[in-house]
C-alpha cells in the first residue's frame, strides 16, 4: 500500500514539473541556509580545539573610553589589561594576547601574506594546541624578548615546503624569528586564537603598546571551575570601576564575558539584556527560516489535494478514514 501511494505521489508531482521543482528547490535551499548558519554559529562559539576549556573561560574582548563629548570603542589595550586582569580570585590562569595582524614574509623573492599574533607564555596553557613539531615558547622567551615563533601547518608548507620547520628562521614584518613549534591550521572563525604565526609580546618593534588603554589586545581568563566565573566577572568589573580617569577625564568600562556575550553587548549596547535580545534575534531568524519552507510545503500539498478532490470523495465513499487519507498524502 505504501509503495502504491509513493508511486501515485510521484506521478502527481510530475504533472506540473516546473512548479514542483521550484517548490522543492525553495524548501531545500531555505533549509540549507539554516543549516549553514547554524554550523557557522557553532563553529564560532562552541568549544572546539584548541579552545577546549571554553565552558569555564571568559575574556576581555572590548573596552570603552568615554569622555564628556566623545567615546572610543575597541579592543582593550595592554595597560588596561595589565592593571586589571592579573591575580583574579577564582582564576586558574590568565593570558594576554593581541588579535591577528596582517604581516608580510618573503621566501626566495616570493611574497607571503601572514597573520601574526603576539602572546605571553600562558597562552599555550590556557589553549590546548596540538603540536606537529617542537613545542610552545615559554614565559622566559616572552620576558627576555627572544625572537622565537610558533607557526601553523600552512605557513610551514608555504615557507619551507616539505622540510622540517623547527630550528629554521622565518622573517615576518621585518623581524627575524626562529621557529620552535608547528601547530595545525586554526579556522579564521576562531577569532580568539586564530593566526598563522605566534610570537612573544615583548618582541614588538616598540613599547608604545604598554601605555594603551584601548589598543589591539585581548585577555582570556581560565577559571578554576565554571562556578567561579560570576565571582571573576564581578571582581573584574570592580577593578575597572576603580581605575582613575584617563585621557582628558575619560572613564574606562570593560567586562569579562564570553565571546557571545561581548558580541551581543556590542550589538545592543545593553549589557543587562543584550544576551537575551541576541538569543531572541537568532531564535526569530531560525523560526522564520523554518516557517518559509513549511508554508511552501503546505502550499504544494494543498494544491495537490485540491486537484484530487474527486478521488478523495470516491475514497471516502468507500469507507477510507481521514487518517488513512492524510497518511497517503
Amino acid at each position: 500500500m505504501f509503495l502504491s501511494s509513493l508511486k501515485t505521489a510521484v506521478k502527481v508531482l510530475l504533472r506540473r514539473k516546473f512548479f514542483t521543482a521550484a517548490s522543492l528547490f525553495g524548501i531545500s535551499f531555505t533549509l540549507v541556509v539554516l543549516m549553514v548558519a547554524a554550523a557557522m554559529f557553532d563553529h564560532v562559539f562552541a568549544p572546539r580545539a584548541p579552545e577546549v576549556n571554553a565552558s569555564r573561560s571568559v575574556g576581555v574582548y572590548a573596552a570603552t573610553l568615554q569622555g564628556p563629548h566623545w567615546q572610543h570603542n575597541g579592543p582593550p589595550g595592554y595597560k588596561l589589561l595589565s592593571q586589571t586582569i592579573r591575580n583574579l580570585p577564582g582564576a586558574e590562569r590568565v593570558t594576554l594576547h593581541t588579535g591577528p595582524s596582517d604581516e608580510v614574509a618573503f621566501r626566495n623573492g616570493k611574497r607571503i601574506s601572514l597573520q601574526l599574533k603576539r602572546t605571553d607564555g600562558d597562552f599555550w596553557r590556557v589553549f590546548q594546541f596540538k603540536f606537529l613539531e617542537g613545542g610552545p615558547f615559554t614565559d622566559d622567551d616572552d620576558a627576555y624578548a627572544r625572537f622565537v615563533a610558533v607557526i601553523n601547518e600552512s605557513t610551514r608548507r608555504r615557507y619551507f615546503g616539505t622540510e622540517k620547520a623547527v630550528g629554521q628562521a622565518i622573517e615576518v614584518g621585518g623581524q627575524r624569528f626562529r621557529v620552535v613549534g608547528v601547530v595545525p591550521d586554526i579556522p579564521a572563525l576562531r577569532i580568539v586564537v586564530y593566526s598563522d604565526v605566534w610570537v612573544p609580546i615583548r618582541t614588538a618593534p616598540n613599547d608604545s603598546y604598554k601605555s594603551q588603554y584601548i589598543g589591539s589586545f585581548l585577555g582570556t581568563i581560565l577559571a578554576k571551575s565554571k562556578a567561579d566565573i560570576p565571582q571573576i566577572q564581578e571582581e573584574y568589573r570592580r577593578r575597572v570601576s576603580q581605575l582613575p580617569p584617563v585621557e582628558d577625564k575619560g572613564t574606562l568600562t570593560a567586562e569579562a564575558a564570553t565571546l557571545f556575550e561581548t558580541f551581543a553587548t556590542m550589538t545592543f549596547r545593553d549589557s543587562r539584556r543584550a544576551v537575551a535580545k541576541m538569543a531572541g534575534v537568532f531564535a526569530a531568524a531560525a523560526l522564520l527560516f523554518m516557517i518559509l519552507p513549511t508554508l511552501n510545503l503546505i502550499n504544494l500539498n494543498v494544491s495537490r489535494i485540491l486537484e484530487r478532490a474527486s478521488e478523495i470523495g470516491v475514497r471516502k465513499a468507500f469507507g477510507a478514514s481521514s487518517r488513512v487519507l492524510v497518511g497517503q498524502f
